[in-house]
């Protein structure tokens, strides 16, 4: 008996390291299809506005992905729609501030500011949720930051391209945080469908003004199609699965590998030439993976601890929930565990 007690943690410890393994891959295949399609989304935003551009993307992406899942639209509890909404608040505000940034400021400037988020991401896990971090972790996104600078940058003035691009980058690390707090526990699908809704929205506030254009050529049509089944609504789902597993800082530091996958692509596909900076920037935020990635690291294991601080806060607060229906004579939320969620402020 006592044999069997000693072997469950070891047990759990193996499960739990499988999971972080399998998250930490779906986010590198998530960073290879953000970086294989930017060169479709340069292409494609030449010839339609880009407001008009995000807002079918992320709008064909939760119809999408509604109509694969109907019963999705059920599971869409007051929980999910309002963490959900806050999320895709975050995320489409990220991507809105990008937009105005680029039109300011070079795409090589644009796309170091908003790898930032990596070193943002631990500083607001702190100073919002006074989060302990390892010297690994600090370790991890300043390597991967040279990394980004050396692969994109070469010089640079700071205007109001580059300031709305920090701040793109900070909402960047919120999202990353609130995915990381909020999709434990909850559908990863319901809780995506929501966000890719909120962000059409606010894309449609955008391109209201000049009123909403549907893409005007077969091969802009197929450039929001692949954004928005491959870049969107599969990332976006993989992403909030996969920050289940994985701490907000390891998350924002696997992330970072879309540059390089967008090098890649540029070099094999856009006939881009190679520099020896881009390899070496290349080869730092691989290093800076490595040591996210180190067996028995102090990163590993915090991953273990948010993921159980996390786990045991959504089991609280369905243990209120019931407690409270109880009470009050109404069923509780024992049918749904995975999707309820007590308001919080």
């Amino acid at each position: 008996m006592n044999d069997r007690f000693r072997l469950r943690p070891a047990r759990e410890h193996a499960a739990h390291s499988r999971l972080r393994l399998t998250a930490v891959v779906g986010l590198l295949l998530v960073t290879a299809v953000w970086g294989a399609t930017f060169l479709v989304v340069k292409d494609a935003t030449e010839g339609m506005p880009v407001f008009d551009f995000l807002t079918w993307r992320f709008a064909l992406a939760a119809v999408v992905m509604a109509a694969i899942r109907p019963s999705v639209l059920r599971r869409i509890d007051r929980g999910t729609l309002a963490r959900g909404a806050g999320a895709g608040f975050l995320l489409g505000m990220s991507y809105i501030l990008q937009t105005l940034g680029l039109q300011h400021t070079s795409a090589a400037v644009s796309g170091f500011l908003t790898g930032l988020f990596v070193v943002i991401t631990p500083l607001l896990a702190w100073a919002l949720f006074r989060q302990h971090l390892s010297l690994t972790a600090w370790a991890a996104a300043l390597t991967a930051t040279a990394g980004l600078a050396l692969i994109t940058l070469s010089g640079v003035s700071f205007g109001s391209g580059e300031a709305l691009t920090l701040m793109c980058a900070l909402f960047f690390a919120l999202h990353l945080l609130a995915l990381g707090r909020w999709s434990p526990g909850r559908d990863a699908y319901a809780l995506t469908v929501v966000q890719l809704t909120t962000a059409s929205l606010m894309c449609l506030i955008g391109a209201a003004p000049h009123g909403v254009r549907p893409p005007q050529s077969g091969s802009t049509w197929m450039a929001v199609l692949v954004t928005a089944v491959l870049a969107s609504a599969f990332a976006y789902m993989v992403q909030t699965w996969a920050q289940k597993h994985v701490t907000a800082t390891q998350a924002a530091v696997v992330l970072t590998m879309e540059p390089v996958f967008a090098g890649l692509f540029a070099v094999v596909v856009g006939g881009e030439r190679l520099t020896v900076s881009t390899l070496v920037g290349g080869a730092l935020v691989v290093a800076a993976m490595f040591l996210i990635e180190v067996p028995g690291s102090p990163s590993e294991k915090s991953a273990e601890a948010e993921a159980e601080a996390a786990s045991d806060s959504a089991g609280s607060e369905r243990a209120e929930a019931s407690e409270g229906s109880e009470r009050s004579g109404e069923p509780g939320p024992q049918s749904k565990p995975a999707l309820w969620a007590k308001e919080t402020s």
